[in-house]
């Protein structure tokens, strides 16, 4: 480990002297960084959702998601239908919450308005919802659940409770690859 650290070392240092390199390599960071922000955007479009991708942070959607599961969105127009599993966002709350489709109403002019309920919670969702809201509307919908990884999302619950480790990572990533001499 010692030898790795020292290694890192000496290659910052060789950076430091030589600016040419280090604008390369700061370039490199750059396009790495740059590249997630176009696969962001581009999921985005594709998905039609603001947030394609969300990790699930408690265990009202048990057995059907697990805390740490991460959900793959997509927002399409289709009618919303009950059953469906959606992520929806509620006015000034920064947290999106997945839960199952209870009821939906469709009104005559073409609106829906809709009750949501977690699998592994007793009563529908009006307790969550803004004051005043009885229902969600299609513009609360971030997306529907299409597909799910596994716990893998509790990587980022660890790092959003503990957020030094965090900057910690990603200094040391950021490291590795400003140092990194392509061959």
């Amino acid at each position: 480990m010692e030898e790795i650290v020292q290694g890192q070392l000496s290659e910052l240092k060789k950076l430091w002297r030589s600016p040419r390199m280090l604008l390369s390599q700061s370039l490199n960071l750059a396009m790495i960084v740059f590249s997630a922000l176009m696969i962001w955007k581009g999921l985005m479009f594709l998905t039609k959702s603001e947030s394609p991708v969300v990790v699930v942070l408690s265990g009202s959607m048990e057995p059907a998601f697990q805390r740490g599961d991460i959900l793959f969105l997509n927002n399409q127009d289709d009618p919303i239908r009950v059953g469906e599993i959606v992520v929806f966002k509620i006015k000034d709350r920064d947290i999106p919450i997945v839960h199952r489709v209870l009821e939906v109403h469709e009104k005559e002019d073409g609106k829906i308005e809709l009750l949501t309920k977690g699998d592994n919670n007793r009563v529908g969702d009006r307790g969550l919802y803004a004051p005043g809201q009885l229902w969600l509307n299609r513009e609360d919908i971030l997306g529907r659940a299409a597909g799910t990884l596994r716990y893998l999302g509790m990587v980022t619950i660890i790092l959003n409770d503990y957020p030094m480790l965090k900057y910690v990572l990603v200094g040391i990533m950021g490291l590795f690859v400003l140092t990194n001499k392509e061959s």
